[in-house]
């Protein structure tokens, strides 16, 4: 990847956990195919781990993903910067419950790609970039809802 000479949207990583018998149905990484096939992310590393009822885990990058079990997201055989490894394993394991799952998923906001190379171009920087969880915003529109008497 060639990123000191193409503007860089910021770069973010989720990490989505699959509990003990979820009904997985590629739904999630079909969705995120289409989000990279439209332009708006660009996948750059993808780990995943699985804990044991033990409490042991192992993690594996997009690598040889055909027989591992992953389903949809084998779409992103080979997706790795490095910037993924066995500390980041770590720690989603200590997430995690035994017998659980995850995925983590390095990616690049392309969309925003643009606007940050501008505010560079015009001698500015992009000091921080947060993210609000999903149902912190849930829970505040919940309480300006007014409730049912």
């Amino acid at each position: 990847m060639e990123a000191h000479n193409e503007d860089l949207g910021p770069i973010d990583i989720v990490v989505i956990g699959y509990p003990a018998g979820a009904q997985v149905t590629g739904e999630a990484a079909e969705a995120l195919v289409d989000l990279v096939d439209r332009g708006i992310i660009r996948v750059l590393d993808v780990l995943f781990v699985v804990k044991e009822q033990d409490g042991s885990f192992s993690g594996f990058g997009a690598e040889n993903l055909d027989s591992t079990g992953v389903g949809a997201f084998a779409a992103f055989e080979g997706a790795s910067t490095g910037m993924l490894g066995d500390e980041d394993a770590a720690e989603a394991a200590e997430a995690l419950e035994p017998g659980s799952a995850a995925v983590l998923i390095v990616y690049e906001n392309r969309w925003a790609a643009p606007f940050v190379g501008a505010v560079r171009r015009n001698g500015g920087e992009a000091l921080a970039f947060q993210r609000i969880p999903v149902q912190d915003i849930i829970d505040a529109l919940d309480a300006t809802e007014p409730s049912a008497a």
